[in-house]
């Protein structure tokens, strides 16, 4: 995974061709750039953001920007009041509750 300017490229080698391809992850919009060495890979990336960001605003566009940390999530009204009730037991908001539970499945 690379970064750069809060978006992020995941990176996949083709050894048929013998190059590296990537994509923008996280966005509506796509994004892909490609090298043969690492350097090449890493500056592609770069420059396809870039470029990204340009063409929006040629446009008068917005551009996506990636994970805004808001996601709606369907869940069973069961569960849905089972977290509620351990949220208020604890003291804290559904959110909070939500969000300290899911931080702590992928440490």
């Amino acid at each position: 995974m690379m970064k750069y300017k809060g978006y992020t490229g995941h990176v996949e080698y083709d050894d048929e061709a013998r190059i590296f391809h990537g994509e923008v992850l996280g966005i509506k919009d796509i994004i892909t750039f490609q090298g043969t060495t690492v350097d090449e890979i890493e500056t592609a990336f770069k420059e396809s953001v870039e470029d990204y960001l340009a063409f929006c605003k040629e446009r008068g566009e917005e551009p996506d920007r990636p994970f805004s940390g808001r996601f709606n999530l369907r869940i069973s009204p069961e569960l849905h009041a089972k977290l509620s009730i351990a949220a208020h037991a604890q003291g804290l908001s559904l959110n909070t509750y939500v969000n300290n539970a899911l931080r702590r499945t992928i440490r």
